[in-house]
């Protein structure tokens, strides 16, 4: 009789409070994962009670590595997604003595924010803000007292 064979069953990821995984993420996003994964035993699936399976969300190299918490063979965890675009993987690969390898990979891009989506004004670009402002105001000033300044007359000699 077989052991240790372990299948996925039912793999999903959407953002938090939705249901349907997006076209494509946004940086930043709080995500939720979950994975179904099933055990062979006594000549048939049964709910895998592992608790050590790990998620990793990997452009070339992990972003996230994260511990999923199994509720009777569902393994979930939430995350936020990192501050890079690109194209990213949800990884998890199981590899432990006594059972079966088992690889999951699902691909997502991951996009930048629209240019509507940022803040309007950056806290630490004050300095910044007001450098500008400053050189503004020194340009007007200096530009009144060029035009506006008299020089006194010159007092011209006779011969």
């Amino acid at each position: 009789m077989e052991k240790g064979v372990l299948r996925v069953k039912n793999v999903s990821h959407h953002k938090v409070g939705e249901k349907n995984p997006p076209r494509e993420y946004t940086i930043l996003d709080d995500v939720e994962y979950m994975i179904e994964i099933e055990e062979f035993k006594h000549g048939k699936w049964e709910p895998f009670k592992g608790n050590d399976v790990q998620l990793e969300f990997t452009r070339i190299d992990p972003f996230v590595r994260t511990t999923l918490k199994n509720s009777n063979g569902k393994l979930k965890t939430q995350f936020k997604l990192p501050d890079v675009y690109g194209v990213f993987k949800f990884l998890v690969d199981y590899r432990r003595i006594g059972y079966t390898h088992l690889l999951d990979v699902q691909q997502v891009s991951v996009r930048p924010l629209q240019h509507t989506q940022y803040e309007r004004f950056i806290y630490s670009a004050y300095p910044y803000y007001v450098s500008a402002f400053s050189m503004m105001i020194g340009v007007v000033i200096f530009s009144c007292v060029f035009l506006y300044h008299k020089e006194p007359p010159k007092d011209v000699k006779k011969d």
